[in-house]
């Protein structure tokens, strides 16, 4: 096959797997079947849980973060229910988690698997900031920005191959592309999501916290912590993040809307 047909095949792939992300509405390209990245995710959360045992549920940390976790998946199958795209959170099984570690970092991989570390807590400091970080995580993987960074990279390291393709034939590079484009596992903290993607991330973060009964305002004090934390070399989870009053202003900007989720608990 020359290569004349190759990239017109690929462009109609392209085509096909264009979709629109919630709330921009962005147009994203992913072309791979999110079932076998939630079974990809599995077998690396339960890798990363075997080296980095949970947090027991006696502690109060612990049981913070799965009940914030709770609150935040049930404000997150409405919303998705009432925007008609339950079919994009199909067969999420929901863990949330407390591990051990001094990193300000925390990640949600495809199939609603969520991880805060210990060192977050001292920067969150309230439920409702740490509703925010976890709304956040949780909307790039409903966004599915982990798909369209995968998808990008077969496209551009492995040329375009299937999925199954690259796991059987280049599967050391297939899973540090998974590993990259999730920050998690033997890679954590090396998540790079455009602007694009933070900016989606932080709006659907703030409307999920906000429909799970957190003030969106408190966003804002939230964020220029994060902000203002670690002089030269900032947390784990903003290294790659923008963290500049851009940021803080498009926040400010997207509160009205955000608002009208907004009922206290």
């Amino acid at each position: 096959m020359n290569t004349k047909i190759i990239k017109v095949l690929l462009a109609l792939v392209v085509m096909q797997a264009c979709a629109k992300v919630p709330i921009t509405k962005r147009k994203q390209v992913n072309l791979l079947p999110e079932s076998e990245l939630m079974n990809m995710s599995l077998t690396e959360y339960r890798s990363f849980l075997s080296k980095n045992p949970p947090v027991s549920n006696s502690d109060p940390n612990a049981m913070m973060v799965k009940n914030v976790g709770g609150k935040i998946q049930t404000s997150v199958i409405k919303f998705m229910a009432e925007q008609h795209l339950a079919k994009r959170i199909a067969g999420y099984k929901w863990e949330f988690n407390l591990v051990n570690s001094p990193e300000a970092n925390a990640w949600c991989m495809p199939g609603g698997k969520v991880v805060v570390y210990s060192g977050l807590l001292g920067i969150t400091q309230d439920e409702a900031s740490l509703a925010f970080v976890m709304g956040h995580e949780i909307a790039h993987a409903v966004a599915r920005h982990g798909n369209e960074r995968m998808s990008q990279g077969l496209l551009q390291q492995l040329g375009g191959v299937a999925l199954n393709v690259a796991l059987s034939t280049k599967a050391a590079e297939t899973r540090n592309l998974f590993l990259g484009a999730y920050g998690a596992g033997s890679t954590l903290g090396i998540l790079k999501f455009s602007r694009t993607h933070e900016s989606e991330a932080d709006k659907m973060g703030l409307i999920f916290a906000a429909m799970a009964g957190y003030d969106p305002s408190k966003a804002i004090t939230f964020w220029q912590r994060m902000s203002s934390q670690g002089g030269a070399k900032p947390p784990e989870i903003l290294s790659t993040h923008p963290s500049d009053a851009s940021r803080i202003a498009d926040i400010k900007a997207f509160l009205p809307t955000a608002m009208k989720y907004y009922k206290a608990n």
